[in-house]
């Protein structure tokens, strides 16, 4: 990582410019949201370099011209467009917000799940505990609740999940199946999708998958769906409570995307639980998104914003990890890193674990 090693080389009048890009960046994100929901950048983009009149876009919209107006105006102030003569064009970030499939993931995930939540970060900082989770409903946690969501906000946090563990996938299925596992499984496991993978996968493999009753209740639901419920069976747990048992006899142990939801403190317990069912055969493979390991800028930078849900939404006390702080848990829970692979899917880092000798 190159980045974030030395100080911006941008002037004063440019870091004082972006200083209020960030003061009033609220506004520009309901902006974004508005002129992709109405339909105003395809429009715009579709008008090619002509370009198209504040007067045409509002006769093809439901809005006014008012409407209209204040959203383009703001657009051009954004970078989003540029005009010629009159007419409003499509520049390259408006080109990439409209077109961007991991653009349109962040921002549906931030509006639907993390925006009115995230004014009692302050809160949630001071506290301790995730203040604009009230926002979702009234759990504790994120985890308990997922399922009973609104289906808007269930179908942009689980399409946020997916969308960086499936680009994953392709690469990861080779690599989990090198000692040719019998039984997977699947720590944390959400609706089973990773389940189903290995499970298409391999036609022999078995996997259970460790979870709460709601997240369980979906999976199974998904595997039956997917014909293969002979081969992937529940293990119904709260993995925050010591006093639960762990799922034994796994030949792999796999967790996705998944340690980053608990604070230092927990996943010790979880990894110490881990290790304490795992035999020298046996081994722990753990997927996540480090900030310090990320190839590009903008991948550490959705990584740490990633942090602030959590803080605020999801339980309060867990984030995106710097990869040495996990190293430090998995070495103190008796473990050791057989294998540390960077650069899978999304800037995904594989580290596979075993019990120290």
């Amino acid at each position: 990582m190159s980045f974030y090693r030395s100080p911006l080389s941008i002037s004063a009048f440019n870091a004082k410019f972006e200083a209020q890009k960030i003061a009033f960046a609220p506004i520009s994100f309901q902006v974004a949201r508005c002129l992709l929901k109405f339909n105003l950048l395809q429009l715009i983009s579709d008008s090619g370099n002509n370009g198209s009149s504040l007067k045409q876009l509002a006769q093809q919209t439901t809005l006014s011209e008012y409407a209209v107006g204040v959203l383009v105006d703001m657009g051009l102030s954004m970078g989003l467009l540029y005009l010629n003569d009159e007419n409003y064009v499509l520049d390259k970030i408006g080109h990439f917000l409209l077109h961007d499939d991991m653009a349109k993931t962040n921002l549906n995930f931030t509006h639907d799940v993390c925006y009115q939540g995230l004014f009692e970060l302050e809160a949630s900082l001071i506290e301790g505990k995730p203040k604009g989770l009230a926002s979702l409903g009234d759990w504790q946690t994120i985890y308990p609740g997922l399922s009973q969501l609104p289906e808007e906000i269930k179908k942009s946090w689980f399409e946020f999940d997916h969308y960086y563990s499936d680009h994953a996938f392709e690469s990861l299925l080779p690599l989990i199946f090198q000692a040719k596992p019998k039984h997977i499984v699947d720590v944390g496991g959400n609706t089973g999708k990773w389940a189903l993978a290995c499970t298409g996968f391999d036609n022999q493999v078995k996997v259970t998958i460790m979870d709460l009753p709601g997240q369980l209740q979906v999976a199974m639901e998904n595997a039956k769906a997917a014909g293969v419920s002979a081969r992937i069976s529940p293990f119904v747990t709260d993995l925050l409570d010591e006093s639960k048992p762990f799922c034994k006899h796994g030949d792999l142990y796999w967790m996705s995307q998944f340690l980053d939801c608990f604070s230092e403190t927990e996943i010790l317990s979880i990894l110490k639980r881990a290790a304490s069912v795992m035999t020298p055969n046996s081994e722990l493979c753990i997927l996540e998104t480090f900030w310090d390991r990320q190839p590009f800028e903008a991948g550490a930078y959705c990584v740490n914003a990633t942090s602030l849900y959590f803080t605020a939404i999801a339980n309060g006390n867990s984030r995106m990890y710097h990869s040495k702080t996990l190293l430090k848990l998995i070495s103190q829970a008796g473990l050791f890193v057989d294998e540390d692979i960077d650069n899978i899917g999304l800037g995904h880092t594989l580290l596979r674990c075993k019990l120290k000798p």
